[in-house]
């Protein structure tokens, strides 16, 4: 599966067109705030994969997730799946891996308030285990069901 990685919009729509037309699933890795909602408007995404690894400092209150309630509300319109890549977290050291684990339990409660779908990525798990993490992130049993 290829995941587009690039952070020109131009370049990403160009490679998702050339997806679509392959009939392969198009998985794009989240960049800034203003490319990731230009990409869940575009219908033809099917996962915007880790909104929550970027560079940014968390606000004092809140994560910055990178996500929002209208991010979340354009990829339910869109029909798109917001992925996390377990892959990338277990490389991380511990502090890095709470932080990115405590912007995923956010983004999980907004995907739940506005009926988002989850999914993880790769998807070489087992049942049990991806019910047993979502379930451990404070999810839905139905959306870790869905995430499946």
């Amino acid at each position: 599966m290829n995941i587009i990685n690039t952070s020109n919009l131009n370049e990403a729509r160009k490679q998702i067109q050339k997806l679509k037309r392959e009939n392969k699933e198009t998985v794009i890795q989240a960049q800034d705030n203003k490319f990731n909602r230009k990409i869940l408007e575009n219908p033809d995404t099917n996962i915007l994969l880790s909104p929550e690894f970027h560079d940014r400092k968390d606000k004092l209150k809140q994560r910055d997730s990178g996500l929002n309630e209208i991010l979340c509300r354009l990829a339910k319109k869109n029909n798109i799946k917001i992925g996390i890549n377990l892959a990338e977290i277990t490389k991380l050291g511990k502090k890095q891996k709470a932080i990115i684990l405590s912007r995923i339990i956010q983004n999980i409660k907004l995907c739940k308030r506005t009926k988002t779908q989850i999914t993880l990525f790769p998807k070489k798990h087992k049942k049990q285990d991806v019910l047993s993490f979502f379930l451990t992130l404070k999810s839905s049993t139905q959306q870790a069901k869905q995430a499946f």
